[in-house]
């Protein structure tokens, strides 16, 4: 983990740092459905489905440590849930996802307005910038990371800033609904951490 020089810690818009980010259960310990598409493509599925049941809302952490870069943000639709997807360089992830009341930009502690009901930390030992201080990730729109109009689930995804290795990013939701964390790997030195956030209890 290395701490990118303070000059480098910006957030464009807001004026904290860049970038963002990440999320639960082994990859193995859950069914996965198919992962979203690109930042605006979201694919709803029109198949009478079941959801599943026993996510809880209560916070979530990994208990490995992999260290990688951010390479992008996806979200998609689902019949039961809202996907967010972080690609990531390297192995999976060391996540902590949990409701906040608010959404803070890393270091500089400013408060970020996120719409929605609800609030979600999003937290990835994944730095959004590699060993040359070169951005891996950065986003058009720090306030708005990908496209959710429309999402049944997803209000507003913004960046939180990245500093000493670690991406925050907050999710906005319709309300306080129970969500799941897991990771994947592949294809080649990549990975992901997948957190989905259902339309109801």
């Amino acid at each position: 983990m290395k701490c990118i020089p303070t000059i480098d810690i910006r957030r464009p818009i807001r004026t904290a740092l860049a970038v963002l980010a990440i999320a639960a259960v082994p990859a193995g310990a859950v069914a996965v459905p198919a992962l979203a598409g690109p930042s605006r493509a979201s694919v709803v599925s029109t198949a009478a489905a079941s959801c599943p049941t026993g996510w809880g809302s209560l916070p979530e952490a990994s208990t490995f440590q992999g260290l990688g870069h951010l390479t992008d943000v996806r979200t998609g639709q689902h019949a039961c849930f809202d996907r967010i997807v972080f690609d990531i360089e390297g192995k999976p992830s060391w996540f902590r996802v949990e409701y906040v009341k608010d959404i803070s930009t890393v270091g500089e502690g400013k408060l970020i307005p996120v719409r929605g009901g609800a609030k979600l930390a999003i937290v990835l030992l994944a730095q959004s910038y590699d060993e040359t201080n070169h951005y891996t990730y950065n986003p058009a729109n720090y306030d708005e990371l990908t496209d959710v109009t429309g999402y049944r689930t997803f209000r507003q995804v913004v960046s939180a800033g990245s500093f000493e290795g670690e991406t925050t990013i907050g999710l906005g939701v319709r309300a306080r609904l129970p969500f799941r964390v897991f990771t994947l790997t592949g294809p080649g030195t990549t990975s992901r951490v997948v957190v989905d956030v259902a339309h109801s209890w």
